[in-house]
């Protein structure tokens, strides 16, 4: 009875999250895990928001260039509808999507998929970002990556606005954002 259980396979899911800064290497690191997937011959569905078209329609694509195939979706629940027999399921830009993806993403993981979630944890004022906390909260691994500070050269971990604009969801680069440590972005933001 002992060896019959040690042999059977158990389909066992988890949620990992990828979190930091704009130009941390988030993305960068979401593509690098699910290559590492896709090499090892497991089925990986890719999704971003459909408002995230900086620098593809289509493709996930970090600061760095690299980029991987995947499906824009209007909400969280698409995700469920097409994520069909999959082993590993990627999320860019989770920032972005409603309150209901961490419902999403636990519905996968119980059901034995790997989600690999990548996104800021803090919008442009220092505040947690849309649904990060609760899976950052729900998450079995969590990876804080950081950037550089464009100011004093220490490492980064907030987006700083350097243009007026009080919109949540201002989607931009470098000519709209830097990463700054908190002292620089306490100094910027008295």
């Amino acid at each position: 009875m002992f060896l019959e259980h040690n042999n059977t396979h158990q389909k066992r899911g988890w949620i990992e999250v990828v979190c930091g800064s704009m130009f941390s290497g988030k993305t960068e690191e979401l593509i690098r895990r699910l290559k590492r997937a896709q090499i090892a011959k497991q089925k990986v569905e890719i999704f971003k928001p459909q408002l995230d078209t900086r620098y593809h329609e289509l493709n996930v694509v970090s600061h760095q260039g690299s980029e991987i195939q995947s499906t824009p979706v209007p909400a969280s629940e698409n995700i469920l509808l097409l994520a069909n027999d999959v082993h590993v399921v990627g999320i860019d830009e989770a920032q972005f999507f409603d309150m209901e993806l961490p419902n999403v993403c636990k519905k996968l993981a119980d059901s034995g998929v790997r989600v690999i979630i990548a996104g800021l944890d803090m919008d442009y004022s220092g505040k947690p970002f849309g649904p990060m906390p609760q899976l950052l909260a729900c998450a079995e691994y969590v990876t804080k990556v950081h950037a550089i500070c464009m100011h004093c050269g220490n490492l980064a971990h907030i987006s700083h606005r350097k243009i007026s604009n009080n919109k949540l969801v201002m989607l931009g680069e470098t000519e709209s954002y830097e990463p700054l440590c908190r002292d620089c972005f306490n100094k910027a933001n008295p």
